[in-house]
C-alpha cells in the first residue's frame, strides 16, 4: 500500500487540519501529521471534498507551522489487533496499550467500523443471564444477546453499579466461556484508576478486555473507542465462541463528543445541538449486540448513561430507548435515602425478559412473582401518597400493610450490598418473603400452587409467624 506525503495545509482551526489538493483519500482514514520538531500527531479524516480535505488531530493543532507540517494519509481505517491475549489487558480508545505492556502482536487486525448484525442472521436472545443484583436479575431480567441501557444521573453511583456486573455477571453452566469488554469514555483519572483496581482486586481483570479514555484525552478518540471495543468483543463471540458482556460507560459523554465534532464540521445541528445522525449513529454501535444463527458466542450489551438535569426525555435517552431492549433507571430520591443501588421500579424495564426466565431458565415462578411485585409496590405507592395527605394513622389497616411492605421492599429488596453478589433463587425467595408481609387474597398475579408452596404462614395457617395478624381488612 502506498503512502505519501502531503504539505499542502491550507489552515487550523481548533483540532481541525484542511488539506488542500489530496486526491483518493476515504473518509475514517488514519492519519499521521508530523510537525517541524518531527513529531508525530495521530488525526482521522472526518470529511472529503473535491478541493479539501477535513482532519481531525488528536492532539489538536496548536503550535502547528502549516509551512512545515507534513501529513501522511495512511490510506486504511483504524484498526485493533485480535488475539486471545486481549484479556486482561488495558487499552486506550483506539486499542494502544495503556497498562505498561508492550502492544497485542498478532497478524490478525481488523477494521473498528464493523457493521450491525444482519437482521435475518441474528437469533433470538433468550437464555437468562445472572448479574446477582435482585432490581434486575428479579424484575428486569438480561437475557443473553439483549441490550439493556442504564439510564442515571450526575452524581448517582453507576460506575460503581456498573462495576458490579463486571465483577458478578455469570451464564448459569458456562462460566468458564465468558468474557467482558468493558469501554469508558470520557471518565476522570480517578474513575478509571476505581475501575482497575476494582477488577484486578476482586480477581475478574484476567478475563476483562479493558478500553479507557479518559476526560483530558481527544474527544475524537471517544468516537472511536466503542467501535475499537466492539470489534474485540466480535473476535472474542464469533471467533473465539464467548458469551460476551460489554459494558459502555458513559454513551453520553460519546453523544457529546459526536456533537462537538460535527459542530466543528458544520453539520446541520438537530434537538439540542446534537447532529441529526446521532439516532443512526448510536444505532450503528447498539446493532452490533446480539446472536448469530449457528454461531455459539453472542454479545449482550449493558451502555450506561447520564441523563442531562435527570430529563428522560433527553435526545439521547430518548433515542437510546428506541434502539435497546428496555433500560434500568436510577433514582435519585432513592439514593438521596442511602439505599444503593438506587434503581427505581416502575419506569424499568425489560422487553426480552419473558423469554429467558421461567422452569428451564430461573424458576417456574419467576414471571408470576416479578408480576405480583411490581403490582404490590404500585399499590404501596399509592398507599404512601395518600398517606403523604391524610397521614399514616388515618389509613387502613391494609394499606399500613402496604405501607410496610414499600419500605421493606426499598430497604430489603432494591438495597443490596455493593459485593453481595444474590442468585436469582436467594432473589426469588426474598421476594416471596415480602409478598409473604401481604394477605393471600391481596396476591391476584400468582397462582393458588404458588401462594402453597412459597407464601409464609404462621404455624396454624393464618399469620406471618409471630408478629401480629397483618392479613386482617380495615
Amino acid at each position: 500500500m502506498k503512502e505519501i506525503e502531503f504539505r499542502t495545509a491550507a489552515s487550523a482551526r481548533g483540532a481541525l487540519l484542511f488539506m488542500a489538493n489530496v486526491p483518493g483519500v476515504a473518509l475514517g482514514d488514519r492519519v499521521q501529521v508530523r510537525d517541524r520538531h518531527g513529531n508525530i500527531r495521530n488525526g482521522q479524516v472526518i470529511q472529503t471534498a473535491t478541493e479539501v480535505v477535513m482532519v481531525q488531530v488528536f492532539e489538536g493543532t496548536e503550535d502547528l507551522d502549516l509551512e512545515s507540517t507534513w501529513v501522511r494519509f495512511l490510506e486504511r481505517p483504524f484498526e485493533v489487533a485480535l488475539s486471545p491475549d486481549l484479556l486482561g489487558r488495558v487499552f486506550n480508545g483506539v486499542g494502544q496499550p495503556r497498562d505498561g505492556r508492550p502492544p497485542i502482536v498478532s497478524s490478525r487486525h481488523a477494521n473498528v467500523n464493523g457493521a450491525a448484525v444482519n437482521p435475518t442472521a441474528r437469533a433470538y436472545p433468550r437464555e437468562f443471564m445472572q448479574t446477582g443484583i435482585s432490581t434486575i436479575d428479579g424484575l428486569n431480567s438480561l437475557v443473553r444477546g439483549q441490550k439493556l441501557p442504564i439510564f442515571s444521573g450526575s452524581g448517582l453511583p453507576h460506575n460503581r453499579l456498573a462495576a458490579q456486573i463486571v465483577r458478578q455477571a455469570k451464564l448459569p453452566g458456562e462460566e468458564s466461556n465468558f468474557a467482558i469488554v468493558f469501554a469508558a469514555m470520557g471518565v476522570s483519572h480517578t474513575d478509571a484508576r476505581f475501575f482497575q483496581e476494582n477488577f484486578a482486586n476482586s480477581g475478574v481483570l484476567g478475563n476483562v478486555v479493558m478500553f479507557t479514555n479518559l476526560a483530558d484525552d481527544p474527544p475524537i478518540e471517544r468516537l472511536i473507542l466503542p467501535r475499537a471495543a466492539l470489534t474485540a468483543a466480535e473476535y472474542l463471540a464469533f471467533e473465539l465462541d464467548r458469551h460476551v458482556l460489554v459494558v459502555l460507560t458513559d454513551m453520553t459523554h460519546y453523544a457529546e463528543a459526536l456533537r462537538e465534532v460535527a459542530t466543528a464540521k458544520g453539520d446541520v445541528p438537530a434537538r439540542k445541538g446534537y447532529p441529526g445522525y446521532l439516532y443512526s449513529d448510536l444505532a450503528e454501535i447498539y446493532e452490533r449486540a446480539g446472536r448469530i444463527k449457528n454461531r455459539h458466542g453472542s454479545i449482550t450489551m449493558v451502555p450506561v448513561l447520564s441523563m442531562p438535569s435527570d430529563d428522560i426525555t433527553h435526545p439521547i435517552p430518548d433515542l437510546t430507548g428506541y434502539i435497546t431492549e428496555g433500560q434500568i433507571v436510577l433514582s435519585r430520591d432513592l439514593h438521596n435515602q442511602g439505599i444503593y443501588p438506587p434503581v427505581t421500579i416502575m419506569p424499568s424495564l425489560s422487553r426480552l425478559m419473558k423469554d429467558g426466565i421461567g422452569k428451564d431458565d430461573t424458576r417456574e415462578d419467576h414471571a408470576r412473582v416479578s408480576s405480583q411485585l411490581y403490582a404490590s409496590y404500585a399499590r404501596a405507592i399509592e398507599a404512601r401518597n395518600l398517606a403523604s395527605i391524610i397521614g399514616a394513622e388515618e389509613l387502613s389497616r391494609r394499606d399500613r400493610q402496604y405501607l410496610r411492605f414499600a419500605d421493606e421492599f426499598e430497604r430489603r429488596f432494591v438495597g443490596q450490598g455493593e459485593d453481595e453478589d444474590r442468585s436469582v433463587i436467594e432473589t426469588l425467595d426474598l421476594a416471596w418473603d415480602l409478598l409473604s408481609l401481604l394477605p393471600p387474597d391481596a396476591l391476584s398475579r400468582v397462582s393458588e400452587a404458588d401462594l402453597a408452596k412459597y407464601h409464609h404462614r404462621g404455624p396454624d395457617g393464618s399469620g406471618a409467624g409471630a408478629e401480629e395478624p397483618q392479613w386482617q381488612s380495615a
